[in-house]
């Protein structure tokens, strides 16, 4: 068995963060960016996040960055306080170990914890069949799939929306 930890993220981390999100940028559909942030820029992306209370993880495994996941706003406007995006990236020698789930499923109790109330995964093109798998997993119901919404590497790719509820959900005001 692989053991992998999970951890908030550390200042050093940064370096891998950017090299995974590169990779996903410039090989994958997960991101609609097409060119790679730099390193200043995936900084000030995560101090934005974890200043303003979203949760920030690390994937580790012996000492290696092998993901990494965060929350962060769905929409600015101050309605939807109450619910969060999650994003989750895994370097492609830590795919389909087991990290993802790992990340999923901590990102979704801290949220929880922090009084969130809603996790929606907006996941890059509908061929994305392990994401998608993922989130089912982890309780995500299919909200509807944006039909080629975004082109990139040559191609319309769809935007596919899932949501599940974090505590109670709607059942009670925040």
């Amino acid at each position: 068995m692989i053991e992998i930890t999970i951890r908030g993220v550390r200042g050093g981390d940064i370096a891998a963060i950017t090299r995974i999100y590169a990779d996903a940028v410039r090989h994958g559909t997960a991101s609609f960016e097409v060119e790679p942030p730099d390193e200043a820029e995936m900084t000030r992306r995560q101090q934005t996040l974890t200043v303003t209370g979203y949760p920030y993880l690390i994937a580790e495994l012996k000492g290696v960055v092998a993901g990494y996941a965060h929350a962060g706003p769905y929409r600015a406007r101050p309605a939807y306080k109450w619910s969060v995006e999650d994003s989750i990236y895994v370097a492609p020698d830590f795919q389909r170990k087991g990290s993802g789930a790992m990340l999923l499923a901590r990102l979704v109790a801290d949220s929880q914890a922090l009084g969130f109330r809603q996790m929606i995964a907006v996941i890059g093109d509908s061929a994305q069949i392990a994401s998608i798998a993922l989130h089912e997993a982890a309780g995500f119901t299919l909200i509807g799939t944006l039909r080629s919404v975004g082109f990139k590497h040559g191609r319309w790719l769809d935007t596919v929306l899932m949501q599940r509820p974090l505590g109670s959900g709607d059942t009670t005001p925040p």
